[in-house]
C-alpha cells in the first residue's frame, strides 16, 4: 500500500498536494545481525554509488537494546544493485578514536564524491553538548578512511548531528544538520553551513526552525535535501509529533536555505529516511532505526510534474 499525505496546503504547479510524494512497501535489504549472537541496530546512514558502480551503506549500529552514547563504529555493506536482497556484510567502516581524537561516539555518516575522492562527515560527539564535533575524513576506495588533519570541521549544539551535504548550482557545498536554535537549546532547527573546498565551512544560518523546543532528540532529525526542477524537498525525521517513531515530514522551498512549516507537502512512513536515485531513473528511500531489524528499502514516487 502507499502511505500517502493529506490535509496539506495546495502546491504549485498544478499538482496535487495530497499525492505529490508516495512511497511503496519496504523491503529489507541488509540485516546487521546475521551471523551475530545478538540483534543489532542500523540507525542513521548513507548510500552512495562508488566509482565502480558499486554501492556502499555506511550507518551507525550498535547491538540491541538501543545505547546512543555507545554507537562507537560504522556498519559497512555492499551490494552490485540498490535493490539486491540481501547487501553483502563489510567489516566495520571506522571505529570512534578518542584517545587520539577525542571521539565519543559515530553518528550519522554523509558521503560525497569529489575530484575523484570521497569525503564522509560523521558527527562524533564531545564532553559538551552544546559543542558537537562533526569530523572529515577521506578516502580513494570507500574502504581506507583518513581522518582530515583539520578536524574538527563543524562545532555546534546541542548535539548538532546528522550532517547531509550537496552542491549548489552555483558550485558551493552545502552541509544541512540537525541542531537547537541556541548552542544549550531552544527551537529544534536545521542549520547550514557552506564550503568552497569541503574542508572549510562557514556562514552558518537557519534553514529551518520548528514552534518545537528541546535539547536532545526533537523534530529536525537527519535532514536530507532533494532537488527537482526550481524546488528543494527537505526531508526531516519528527519524531512521534506525526506518525510516532517511523514518520519523515517534507517539506518543498524555492529556496535551499529557507524551508518553512507552511511548505510541508508530505508525511511520510519511515525513519531516518535517505532518498536515493537509482541508475535507472528510479527513486527509492530507506527506512531504519531501534528494533527494526536493519535497513529497509521502498520505491519513490514523485507526482510533481517535475524535472530532476
Amino acid at each position: 500500500m502507499l502511505r500517502k499525505a493529506s490535509g496539506l496546503a495546495p502546491c504549485k504547479n498544478e499538482c496535487s498536494t495530497r499525492d505529490l510524494i508516495e512511497i511503496g512497501e519496504y523491503t529489507r535489504i541488509y540485516d546487521q545481525g546475521v551471523g551475530e549472537a545478538e540483534s543489532w541496530y542500523i540507525n542513521d546512514h548513507c548510500i552512495v554509488r562508488s566509482h565502480t558502480g558499486q554501492w556502499h551503506m555506511f550507518g551507525i549500529t550498535r547491538q540491541e537494546p538501543l545505547s546512543p552514547m555507545e554507537e562507537i563504529v560504522l556498519a559497512h555493506a555492499t551490494a552490485a544493485k540498490l535493490t539486491q536482497v540481501p547487501w553483502d556484510k563489510q567489516p566495520f567502516a571506522l571505529r570512534a578514536d578518542p584517545d587520539n581524537w577525542g571521539e565519543v561516539h559515530l553518528w550519522a555518516p554523509c558521503v560525497v564524491h569529489h575530484d575523484g575522492l570521497y569525503y564522509m562527515y560523521v558527527c562524533v560527539g564531545g564532553s559538551d553538548s552544546r559543542a558537537y564535533k562533526t569530523h572529515l575524513l577521506t578516502s580513494t576506495d570507500l574502504h581506507n578512511w583518513t581522518r582530515h588533519p583539520e578536524n574538527p570541521v563543524v562545532v555546534d549544539g546541542f548535539d548538532a548531528r546528522d550532517p547531509h551535504v550537496v552542491r549548489l548550482a552555483d558550485g558551493r557545498w552545502i552541509m544541512y544538520y540537525t541542531a537547537t536554535l541556541r548552542p544549550d537549546g531552544g527551537n529544534h532547527v536545521v542549520a547550514a553551513v557552506v564550503s568552497d573546498d569541503l574542508v572549510h565551512w562557514r556562514d552558518k544560518q537557519v534553514v529551518y526552525m520548528d514552534e518545537e523546543e528541546g535539547t536532545f532528540g526533537g523534530c529536525t532529525e537527519s535532514p536530507f535535501v532533494v532537488q527537482r526542477g526550481p524546488f528543494h524537498y527537505l526531508f526531516i525525521c519528527n519524531n512521534d509529533r506525526r506518525g510516532g517513531y517511523e514518520a519523515t515530514d517534507v517539506y518543498r522551498s524555492e529556496n535551499p536555505f529557507e524551508f518553512t512549516s507552511e511548505g510541508r507537502v508530505a508525511t511520510l512512513k519511515g525513519h531516518a529516511m535517505e532518498v536515493i536515485r537509482d541508475t535507472d531513473g528510479r527513486w527509492y528511500a530507506t527506512h531504519c532505526g531501534w528494533g527494526r531489524g536493519g535497513l529497509y528499502l521502498a520505491p519513490l514516487t514523485w507526482n510533481d510534474g517535475l524535472d530532476d
